[in-house]
């Protein structure tokens, strides 16, 4: 939204508005913008969810996967986790073929991984980047 439109929804000035947006992004409150795609029109409808297991927790172990992990370009998060496995990523793909390729070119040749569980998500119920403040 605009300034102005944000300055009228919070009631304040356009000014007092701007310095205070201006005042959250210097203090790393605001730490980008982003433009929302829409992955089904851009033939990117699958979303698969890899549990994955490594062979130890070593400081080397876990950072030599997420160095590696942080150059598939489908990957669009990954997350260390507690529980069963140790990370969870968010995969993105045309469809499951795709997603093998995915699999067979980048995910495999992760270091340390013993062990890989993928979860299709069949549809989204709901989906939100907005913070509950």
């Amino acid at each position: 939204m605009t300034n102005a439109e944000l300055s009228e929804q919070v009631n304040l000035s356009a000014s007092a508005c701007y310095r205070r947006v201006q005042r959250l992004e210097t203090d790393g409150y605001i730490r980008d913008y982003v433009a929302l795609l829409d992955a089904r029109r851009l033939g990117r409808p699958t979303t698969v969810f890899v549990e994955i297991t490594l062979s130890g927790q070593a400081d080397e172990v876990l950072d030599a996967f997420e160095r590696e992990v942080r150059k598939i370009p489908d990957v669009l998060e990954c997350h260390l986790m507690a529980g069963s496995a140790d990370y969870l990523l968010k995969v993105v793909a045309e469809d499951t073929e795709d997603f093998a390729r995915i699999h067979r070119a980048y995910l495999a040749r992760l270091p340390g991984v013993a062990q890989m569980q993928s979860s299709f998500a069949l549809r989204t119920v709901f989906k939100t980047t907005a913070l509950p403040i």
